[in-house]
């Protein structure tokens, strides 16, 4: 929605548009964060699933960490990919029942799909978005 969203740490921001309305022709990379709101707001949203798949198709970056790579799982990108995830034991197997190569990894770069495992990795996912921008 375009309502308040609070994260996990209480960081309230007002989203600028829906994920139906995001048009990839605007942005080099889709970046999508986890915490423990992913599982209720995140991993069941059609519109998010058709986003990435948009950006990937598009051969552009698709990222996601914590519990968030699960949503990259159910829309089809991980399929044969080595992915990693929160340690969570749902999470995990969605990323297996969804074809991924699940690995315990802090990060995990698989052509242009990033995924990290959680908040320690923050600064190397970061880093490996932003080396896979420079190389487009």
């Amino acid at each position: 929605t375009l309502g308040s969203a609070r994260g996990m740490l209480g960081l309230e921001v007002k989203p600028d548009l829906l994920f139906a309305s995001a048009n990839p022709n605007d942005y080099s990379a889709i970046v999508i964060i986890g915490g423990t709101g992913a599982k209720e707001h995140l991993w069941g949203s059609d519109s998010l699933r058709q986003l990435a798949k948009q950006f990937q198709y598009q051969d552009k970056v698709v990222a996601a960490i914590c519990l968030s790579p699960a949503v990259l799982a159910e829309a089809g990108l991980l399929n044969g990919r080595e992915a990693t995830v929160f340690p969570d034991s749902e999470a995990v197997q969605i990323l297996r029942n969804n074809g991924a190569i699940y690995s315990d990894k802090s990060v995990v770069v698989s052509g242009k799909i990033v995924t990290a495992r959680d908040p320690e990795s923050a600064r190397e996912f970061a880093a490996a978005i932003i080396d896979q921008l420079v190389k487009t």
